[in-house]
């Protein structure tokens, strides 16, 4: 049985999260519909911003032609596999740079050097090397995300409790052992957050390699409704990529209470 004063706290923390959801909600229905009223009274250009009921009506448009979930799918696909191997490849690199303390730090300068160049004008490269298709977009994405997850991910390890690795290693702990006792279970949390900051460098890197190179996709969509001056297609391009973000943004945060539990 539960104390009275721990009853009144769970109850707290649910009234909390409950205020927290509905000022989010609010938030979102407050922008649409002041969207809305100023679209109707002509007080925006909706030519250049659209309009909710616009977008609406291109998605309907464009799931009666078919290419709707086409585009998506292309889209989701794309962001998937490069979420998946920059995640992966980061944290198996910074494993492997904090495990070799030398390595790090020779590469270390490369890293800063290689995350500031501008990887937009590396895009005609990547498309002579890896040709007009998906593997060019993956591998803008991966060059946008993989080396901020290396930085963030190696800095979490290095900083891990000094004393509790000192504490294992008189124990005669093997480095293989303090990886997978210690420095990953104490920076799950540190995980999890590189994996939101992925989610908006994978969906950067996506649609910058749609723009250049792809036939189909959400980055597509927006190009091609910017050459015809379609701003309802262009916007409503956005606000699919926002919903798309926002969906993998919550998966992360589900396996992150998993975890927590």
């Amino acid at each position: 049985m539960y104390s009275l004063e721990h009853k009144k706290y769970l109850k707290k923390i649910k009234l909390t999260n409950f205020l927290i959801r509905f000022t989010q909600i609010s938030i979102i229905l407050i922008f649409v519909f002041l969207w809305q009223f100023l679209a109707d009274n002509n007080l925006i250009n909706t030519f250049i911003s659209s309009s909710p009921k616009s977008i609406i009506n291109t998605i309907i448009n464009l799931y009666k032609d078919g290419s709707l979930f086409h585009h998506i799918w292309i889209t989701f696909y794309e962001v998937l596999i490069s979420f998946l191997i920059a995640t992966v490849g980061g944290i198996v690199i910074a494993t492997f740079l904090w495990r070799y303390k030398f390595i790090s730090k020779v590469i270390d300068p490369y890293l800063t050097i290689l995350n500031s160049l501008p990887k937009v004008s590396l895009g005609p490269i990547i498309i002579i090397i890896a040709g007009a298709g998906t593997k060019s977009i993956v591998i803008m994405a991966l060059f946008i995300s993989i080396i901020i997850t290396i930085i963030n991910v190696h800095q979490a390890f290095i900083n891990t409790d000094k004393n509790k690795i000192r504490l294992l290693q008189s124990f005669k702990a093997k480095p293989y052992q303090i990886y997978f006792k210690l420095i990953l279970p104490s920076n799950y949390n540190n995980l999890i957050n590189v994996c939101k900051v992925n989610i908006g460098l994978i969906f950067i890197g996506v649609i910058m390699g749609e723009f250049l190179v792809s036939k189909a996709g959400v980055g597509y969509l927006i190009m091609y409704g910017s050459q015809v001056f379609n701003l309802n297609l262009v916007m409503t391009g956005i606000i699919i990529l926002a919903i798309m973000a926002s969906l993998m943004y919550y998966l992360i945060v589900f396996i992150e209470k998993r975890l927590n539990k």
